[in-house]
């Protein structure tokens, strides 16, 4: 029985989910998400967060689902493996306090990010 459980575990947390018919990472912050979006072909790359401060967040706005992350290359520099990226968290059934519905609750931001972590050295 606990090899069981041991075994749903797993699958839960490490395998790929599919949200809106996008194959999204298990991630416990946006950072790999940004990595994979510089290295892609396409520049974009999408995740789910993941751990306690995703289920604190969860619990305390009673959403619907999960955190969503979506991050798109929106600017190349000339540096090598530096871009301009575009960083949304997401999530459906969100009730804001004072709020008397719920509802998808979206977060954006931009950062200039290269694949050593640290910004581009020019934005040329």
């Amino acid at each position: 029985m606990k090899l069981v459980y041991t075994a749903a575990l797993l699958v839960a947390f490490v395998l790929p989910v599919f949200a809106d018919d996008v194959l999204r990472t298990p991630v416990p912050d946006a950072r790999p998400l940004m990595l994979a979006a510089l290295q892609a072909t396409d520049g974009q790359a999408h995740g789910v967060l993941t751990g306690e401060m995703a289920d604190a967040i969860t619990r305390r706005f009673g959403a619907t689902s999960p955190i969503f992350i979506d991050v798109t290359t929106e600017k190349h520099y000339a540096q090598p493996g530096c871009c301009r990226l575009k960083v949304t968290f997401w999530q459906d059934g969100v009730l804001l306090p004072g709020a008397t519905t719920p509802r998808r609750q979206m977060i954006d931001f931009g950062i200039n990010y290269c694949l050593d972590g640290r910004p581009p050295q020019s934005l040329k």
